[in-house]
């Protein structure tokens, strides 16, 4: 007779109280300059490449039709990006962020790379690539299109792609025992730490259960909901500035990238602050819930005053600033929230959640349109005010029903013969 039988049933307890796999840490083992932080680097910049390739597309876009009636008219300027592409709220975006594939494929490395108390670091090393990305594409693509032409953009990025693929075909490897080089104090370290949470046989997808898992759930909405608030704010700003002041934001190349370059920093920040907390002794879904609301109210609330401060255009763009950097603090908390619950299914899970985040890409700009062309008057209010409820909204059901101890259905199970 064949029957079921769970593994390790304090596997749950253990993802709890991370701190408490320090105990299995020895004192020496190499943290920055060690192979999974090499790693990370390295996931780094292939993030940058994806981003940067995608925005310039839209960048020499202009230059590139320009060029067949040989007028090179192109500046240093914006224009033409996915998130400065609205100079009609009722517009549809004329292109958003690729590179799903690589987002959420990349998970599947930290699901056997990171230690549970270092994984906030990790990811977030490695996600923010997508930010610098943006930001030094939109910094450098017009300035290279004006002075070398619009085809050295392409052979400078695709470059630096060409660049890292060698890198990751010679020092990424898909576990810590098949790496030739890894350090054997931190293969042994990594091990131990993720000795509850990997599993060394392949494990089916339990869909039917993740539909009816309420945290899974919590995170879904929790997502969609602060992708909305960004997309609106990353979207919507260069129109909302010339609209009220009317100066045309899309002219600076740095105040388009200075959302990015804030958002980059605050990401690594806010990263190694989840990671800090841990080590003080606070629970894991303390941790996880404790910086999603930091990426998600103060932005809600710059967001909800910004109509009020209609008359000081510094301030204005201030906030809007604020609001897009301080939500990549979230990134460390329900984002990354499925390596704890699940993480045998994490990258599944990943790709999942992006997936479903991502509808707000569709539905945010279509419902703000509408608003926007109906009520030329008070629009901008409603369509902030909109956007902050759905925003707290997604974020009460989060911390009502979120959790970061591994779910029963994403527990190891095996066959055990009577």
């Amino acid at each position: 007779v064949t029957t079921m039988t769970e593994l390790s049933p304090t596997a749950g307890k253990n993802s709890q109280d991370i701190q408490g796999d320090e105990k299995l840490s020895p004192r020496k083992v190499p943290s920055i300059c060690s192979t999974r932080y090499g790693i990370a680097f390295i996931v780094h910049l292939c993030n940058f490449t994806i981003m940067a390739q995608n925005i310039i597309m839209n960048i020499t876009m202009v230059a590139m039709v320009n060029s067949t009636n040989h007028q090179p008219s192109f500046n240093d300027s914006t224009e033409g990006l996915p998130v400065n592409s609205f100079g009609d709220p009722n517009n549809s975006p004329k292109s958003l962020p690729a590179g799903g594939l690589g987002y959420g494929g990349q998970f599947a490395i930290w699901e056997r790379w990171s230690p549970p108390h270092e994984r906030s670091r990790l990811c977030g090393i490695a996600v923010s690539g997508l930010l610098l990305g943006t930001c030094v594409a939109i910094l450098l693509g017009g300035i290279i299109s004006q002075t070398l032409g619009w085809p050295f953009v392409f052979y400078i990025f695709g470059g630096f792609g060409c660049l890292c693929f060698p890198l990751w075909c010679v020092l990424v490897y898909d576990d810590p025992v098949t790496h030739p080089r890894i350090n054997i104090i931190e293969k042994e370290y990594i091990i131990s730490s993720l000795a509850q949470q990997v599993s060394s046989t392949k494990q089916p997808l339990p869909i039917k259960a993740m539909i009816r898992s309420l945290p899974l759930w919590s995170m879904c909405v929790c997502c969609f909901s602060h992708q909305w608030l960004i997309n609106i704010i990353t979207i919507y700003a260069p129109t909302y500035i010339s609209s009220v002041f009317n100066i045309d934001i899309r002219n600076s190349g740095f105040l388009s990238a200075l959302p990015f370059i804030i958002a980059w920093v605050i990401c690594l920040l806010g990263s190694y602050l989840a990671d800090f907390l841990l080590t003080k002794n606070f629970r894991l879904v303390t941790v996880r819930k404790t910086v999603t609301v930091l990426g998600s109210l103060p932005s809600s609330t710059f967001l909800l005053v910004l109509p009020y401060v209609a008359s000081n255009y510094i301030i204005a763009v201030s906030l809007l600033t604020l609001s897009c950097g301080l939500g990549m603090l979230s990134h460390p908390g329900v984002y990354i929230n499925a390596f704890d619950i699940a993480p045998r299914h994490s990258s599944f899970l990943m790709g999942a959640l992006r997936a479903f985040a991502q509808i707000s890409a569709v539905l945010g700009p279509t419902v703000s349109g509408f608003l926007l062309s109906q009520d030329p008057e008070f629009g901008w209010r409603n369509v902030f005010f909109l956007t902050v409820v759905i925003n707290t909204l997604g974020l009460i059901f989060y911390l009502i029903f979120g959790k970061a101890d591994v779910q029963d259905w994403a527990k190891e199970r095996k066959l055990t013969h009577l």
